[in-house]
């Protein structure tokens, strides 16, 4: 790229910023607030953390460039069996995280539809969302990625605007009346929140990306990369110690929209209508662009040998469509088995692992940049770069010790199972290269009608059970529109 054509420190700075402050965020003040607000130093550790994460992989991606982030850093350090297992982690993490924002999307779209508040309702609506993304991506990846261009943006308007005009009708006695609910500890409570806040933080790797279009980058991007974070955390800590100070704590806990909500006490209902519909539109229109990000991650790894063949199957437009199907499917069992009574409760399970399945990767590249570094960085940028990767290392453990135990014991579990899968892909590549093999696999044309059938199977369900009451549904059509009283002339 030409020079006159890359942007300045201020312009990667908010780019970095941009790109880390999605949709994330949306359901967490809910699931903080089971903890207390004493997550304001959850937040405060995590930037420190994420900081360190960040620096870790803009150095990473200066010193050792190759494709693949973390997978392509553990394999360099520790080998191909290190290599292969986090590149399964860290695919199943996106894949688990996919489920986050369908959760969030829909449930700040009870706003409009109370009947989303249905457990089973909800779960139905995932998957037809689930699906329909897959169905949408198999026609036309391009169309989805053009559409999740767009609904970033809308993600950005809840997130700053709570974050700065949220403090207008902030309660002091509010906060501190929920400061911590957990009966336990202030540093036991303080660690719970760790795995949290780093899901706001989750795609902090992705930072680097901006080294091609930099000016000066060796300089710059490290510099943007902090300042990114930074600008990324003060919005989080804002918008959400402002939540947390405007609806109680008992509330806040079972809400399904706590943005919308806290906008609906402070400036009205169509306020906090304008908001959950901007935070649904920047949830689902990510969730677009993610499903086509662990199919085409999918099929790489399927290519070299790491997955199944039938991740690298193509339709005639090149898409992974098996691999895209395979996806939804563990996404739809991913929502089954993590069905809860209320959106809040089922984004927080769904969140807290992937984050347990991502802070391994974390974990092995915080430690892989004193092994990569050791001939390429100087004496001093070896002890400096030592020194911020044991923060990122250790920060990323006390996270993961502060999890659930037993999503954190399983998720260890699947660790070790990926001894046996490393087994099976190691002859699978050992085949290919006798052969000279290279995989050259159609996608049966009932994929793409099965998709399709699951999509519209699940959308009936979801309406048939939603008005299967006649008594629901005049309720649906009584919160939508007015309702006139007939009198008669002698009342």
């Amino acid at each position: 790229m030409d020079e006159k054509n890359k942007i300045g420190l201020v312009g990667a700075t908010f780019m970095v910023a941009g790109n880390m402050m999605g949709s994330g965020v949306f359901m967490l003040p809910a699931n903080l607030a089971a903890i207390g607000s004493i997550a304001i130093w959850g937040w405060i550790i995590t930037t420190v953390g994420a900081v360190a994460l960040a620096l870790v992989f803009s150095k990473l991606t200066q010193i050792y460039p190759a494709a693949g982030g973390p997978y392509a850093y553990a394999k360099k350090a520790f080998g191909p069996y290190m290599g292969y297992q986090t590149n399964l982690v860290y695919w199943l993490a996106n894949v688990v995280g996919n489920v986050a924002l369908a959760v969030a999307g829909l449930g700040y779209l009870t706003t409009f539809f109370p009947v989303l508040k249905d457990p089973l309702v909800m779960a139905l609506a995932q998957i037809a969302v689930i699906w329909f993304f897959t169905y949408a991506n198999i026609l036309g990846p391009n169309v989805v990625a053009k559409i999740q261009s767009m609904t970033t943006s809308f993600a950005l308007v809840p997130i700053v605007g709570v974050a700065l005009l949220g403090w207008f009708w902030f309660s002091p006695e509010t906060y501190m009346q929920g400061w911590n609910v957990t009966g336990k500890s202030d540093i036991t409570a303080i660690g719970m929140t760790l795995n949290f806040t780093l899901w706001a933080f989750v795609g902090v790797e992705s930072a680097s990306v901006s080294t091609a279009v930099v000016k000066n980058p060796t300089k710059n991007v490290p510099i943007a990369t902090v300042a990114g974070v930074i600008i990324a955390s003060v919005c989080y800590i804002l918008s959400s110690s402002a939540i947390m100070g405007i609806i109680d704590n008992k509330e806040l806990i079972s809400s399904a929209a706590p943005f919308s909500q806290a906008v609906s006490i402070a400036l009205g209902k169509t306020a906090g209508d304008v908001v959950a519909l901007c935070a649904a539109i920047g949830c689902l229109g990510s969730l677009g662009g993610w499903t086509l990000l662990v199919g085409q991650t999918a099929q790489a790894a399927a290519n070299d040998g790491l997955f199944g063949k039938m991740f690298a199957c193509e339709t005639k437009k090149g898409v992974p469509a098996t691999g895209l199907a395979i996806v939804a499917f563990i996404m739809t069992l991913q929502v089954l088995a993590t069905m809860s009574p209320t959106a809040s409760e089922q984004f927080g399970k769904v969140a807290s692992i992937a984050v347990i399945m991502t802070l391994l990767p974390y974990i092995y590249s915080a430690v892989a940049i004193k092994i990569i570094g050791r001939e390429k960085l100087s004496a001093k940028q070896g002890i400096f770069y030592t020194f911020i990767g044991l923060i990122a290392a250790f920060y990323s453990m006390a996270a993961m010790i502060g999890s659930d135990p037993n999503q954190t014991r399983w998720a260890l579990m699947f660790v070790i199972f990926t001894i046996i899968l490393y087994e099976l892909s190691e002859n699978r590549q050992l085949e290919m290269a006798d052969k000279n093999e290279k995989i050259t696999c159609v996608v049966p044309p009932f994929v793409r009608r099965l998709t399709l059938l699951i999509t519209v199977l699940a959308l009936v369900l979801t309406f048939w059970i939603s008005f299967k009451d006649e008594h629901n549904l005049k309720q649906h059509i009584k919160g939508h529109f007015p309702v006139v009283e007939h009198t008669t002339t002698e009342q």
